[in-house]
């Protein structure tokens, strides 16, 4: 089966920890159900141009939008930013929108979700995000008031949104979208870092098909 590959979209403002939980777990592969297997993550922007996120670093994307397409892709990952009502973010939408209709996840957290819902993306599908007050007030295509459930992540299908609130709930709503944590793995990593009991760890680590090394600590 070839490697599918996570793609991250970065730009200026980018939220630098509302994908960390995420993309940390896909890129590692450290507790998959299948030993050795991972999700590498790369990075696209709308230019090869650097990008500097709201923690101040420094990020040149791995590629351009007009290079990426569905067809290895896992999951296409938007998270949050200062900007995503801007136009210029309208080419990333349209991809989003030909990933969701090639059946490829697309999983969006805080303003992303904003920019999903002014592009009409949301009308039809049962979404969340940080306020529906914002949603209705801040997006003017947005017409989805019925399908907000208000819950920290809510997945519909291949989309995933997120408050920006829950970077854990996110990840692991994507994490049990794809399907590579086996579910008492998901559930025990989920308490883990939400609960922060050590027998959230111990489950864990018994969930493994294998043990895991020092680099599997939780961190």
């Amino acid at each position: 089966m070839p490697e599918t590959t996570a793609y991250l979209y970065v730009l200026d403002t980018m939220a630098d920890w509302e994908p960390g939980f995420l993309i940390s777990e896909l890129n590692s592969g450290r507790y998959f159900a299948r030993p050795g297997t991972r999700i590498p993550v790369r990075t696209v922007g709308l230019t090869p141009d650097p990008v500097t996120t709201m923690g101040g670093l420094r990020l040149t994307p791995d590629l351009t939008l007009d290079a990426l397409h569905p067809g290895d892709a896992a999951v296409l990952i938007l998270p949050g930013g200062d900007t995503w009502l801007d136009p210029v973010h309208d080419p990333v939408l349209a991809k989003a929108a030909e990933f969701l209709d090639s059946g490829v996840p697309v999983a969006a957290i805080c303003g992303a979700t904003m920019a999903l819902a002014n592009a009409g993306m949301l009308d039809e599908r049962r979404h969340t995000s940080n306020h529906l007050g914002a949603l209705q007030a801040a997006c003017h295509g947005y017409s989805g008031a019925e399908n907000f459930t208000g819950e920290a992540a809510e997945c519909d299908g291949d989309l995933i949104t997120a408050s920006g609130m829950a970077p854990i709930e996110f990840a692991r709503a994507v994490l049990d979208r794809i399907g590579v944590l086996a579910p008492d793995t998901l559930d025990a990593w989920y308490r883990l870092y939400t609960l922060r009991e050590e027998s959230a760890y111990l489950d864990l680590m018994k969930s493994l098909p294998q043990p895991v090394g020092a680099a599997g600590h939780s961190g």
